[in-house]
């Protein structure tokens, strides 16, 4: 009578535990790899989107998919106007209006990427923020351009 609730919450709190791993561990990746651009090495290598993509996946763990990963990269006029808001359309991810600027010296650029989480313990509806019992996690890094 014990161990049904208990399994419950063992594996509400293990599923838990892997989104918010999942989620610093894409964060750590986006803003390591954002640095690529920050510093001008990514422009200086000529980075095409798959490149980037595939920097951000080199400082992922081996339990993200990196063809799922997308991504974001956006020139800014000021901090202020830079939006980080995902592209959601009726709770999914809109890929359709995604970007890539690396932008040049001095320019804010704002670095997104996007993947969705698959939920594994469908009565965790709470951690589901997408159909599908999906979760969409975001990495995003906001920074000015050095003057390279």
């Amino acid at each position: 009578m014990v161990g049904i609730p208990f399994l419950a919450l063992l594996f509400a709190i293990l599923e838990t535990a892997f989104v918010f791993l999942a989620s610093q561990t894409l964060n750590l990746a986006v803003n390591d790899t954002s640095r690529l651009i920050m510093t001008g090495q990514a422009q200086a290598a000529a980075y095409t989107a798959a490149n980037f993509q595939s920097a951000v996946c080199a400082n992922l763990v081996a339990f993200f998919n990196c063809n799922n990963l997308h991504l974001n990269v956006r020139i800014a006029s000021s901090f202020g106007s830079a939006s980080t808001t995902p592209p959601l359309v009726n709770g999914q991810l809109n890929t359709s209006n995604l970007q890539y600027q690396m932008g040049g010296p001095g320019d804010i650029v704002v670095v997104q990427v996007y993947y969705q989480w698959p939920i594994v313990v469908p009565l965790l509806d709470l951690l589901a923020n997408q159909a599908g019992n999906n979760r969409l996690l975001v990495g995003t890094a906001v920074f000015e351009n050095e003057p390279y």
